[in-house]
């Protein structure tokens, strides 16, 4: 069986992630939250740069860079981001130059935040850092992107920016619709049903992409986004408009409604990058229960809400929780995770 959503197979694509990902049963959780049975996909193992949702994202934008014959790449994230690290892989895998600016979003002063972790790989792959000094002006950081392009090109370059802004087409997203259609074959092969699946909802694309596939494709599984940056509102109408630009990129009618769209911010104070109880324990847990790794920015918050999800399900549903990895992150939140561990010493 093979599922279309419109353009899908036609549009610009660099393969670059190991698909399909393998999704394993969670046996140790599924006890420990009650009456659901908890599933992972592992989108931590698609392989490139370390793995994590960003492989799956970044072979659009690969595609059309090389598409326009672009001899570099620019973007912009967090200071400890897994998109500019696995972009980086990308670049250098696809031959190309990365340059990458980095936001200030998580007040720190530790050295290993700075240097450690993502930023770590980010140097190894060879890639030019710039600062950026503010941590929530997306529309900002997303110019800086074209002056840092304006200088390559200044030079003879040739870059290609990946803005992260919400009014750019959301390629990316695009990478998750062709997960949700991995993920309804495998449904099919298998014969195994999910009843709700859970998400990190930062930037959007991996929500909005997923839940439009799956609605594309005529499957109703209710898709919960946890929010990470943006209070459930705010990354509600992000998602919004990220289907209505698929839309239009895939050449068909937009089939989210907006009551699909189903965001939730508890676990997301005290803001972006931080940890709070919830989050700690969720990263214990999932360690201790299951092997898992989990970050603070992302997927620690999504396991709480997942989590969260668990405890109040009916006996016998199948809860799926997408692991968009990011492990490498946790090296640079040491200091952080460091009251996690004390215990542990002996």
């Amino acid at each position: 069986m093979h599922l279309n959503v419109g353009l899908l197979d036609e549009l610009p694509r660099v393969e670059l992630a190991h698909v399909p990902t393998p999704i394993d049963q969670m046996p140790n959780l599924s006890r420990v939250c009650g009456n659901a049975r908890l599933f992972v996909k592992r989108d931590d193992c698609t392989g490139l740069g370390l793995g994590g949702n960003k492989a799956r994202q970044l072979e659009f934008y690969l595609g059309e860079a090389l598409k326009q014959k672009a001899d570099s790449i620019v973007i912009t994230g967090a200071v400890q981001s897994n998109y500019v690290r696995a972009a980086a892989a990308a670049a250098r895998k696809c031959g190309l130059d990365i340059h990458i600016q980095l936001e200030k979003r998580v007040a720190s002063d530790s050295r290993i935040y700075y240097r450690s972790g993502n930023v770590l790989l980010s140097r190894l792959y060879g890639a030019k850092l710039y600062p950026f000094p503010m941590g929530e002006d997306e529309a900002g950081a997303d110019r800086n992107l074209e002056t840092i392009a304006d200088g390559l090109r200044s030079k003879g370059q040739t870059p290609y920016v990946v803005h992260l802004g919400s009014g750019h087409p959301p390629l990316g997203a695009l990478g998750y619709v062709m997960a949700a259609r991995e993920l309804l074959e495998g449904m099919n092969e298998t014969r195994l049903q999910f009843d709700e699946i859970i998400v990190g909802s930062g930037s959007g694309a991996t929500h909005a992409g997923l839940l439009f596939g799956l609605r594309a494709l005529g499957s109703n599984i209710p898709v919960f986004g946890i929010c990470v940056r943006r209070d459930k509102t705010i990354q509600q109408e992000r998602i919004v408009g990220h289907c209505e630009k698929l839309a239009i990129l895939l050449g068909v009618d937009n089939p989210v409604d907006n009551n699909d769209i189903q965001t939730n911010d508890d676990a997301l104070a005290p803001g972006y990058g931080t940890m709070n109880d919830q989050v700690a324990n969720a990263m214990t847990l999932a360690a201790r229960e299951e092997g898992l790794i989990l970050d603070p920015v992302y997927t620690g918050r999504a396991m709480a809400g997942f989590l969260d999800r668990a405890k109040v399900a009916r006996e016998g549903q199948n809860l799926l929780f997408i692991h968009t990895g990011g492990q490498p992150a946790v090296f640079g939140y040491e200091d952080m995770l460091e009251p996690l561990l004390s215990e542990a010493l002996a």
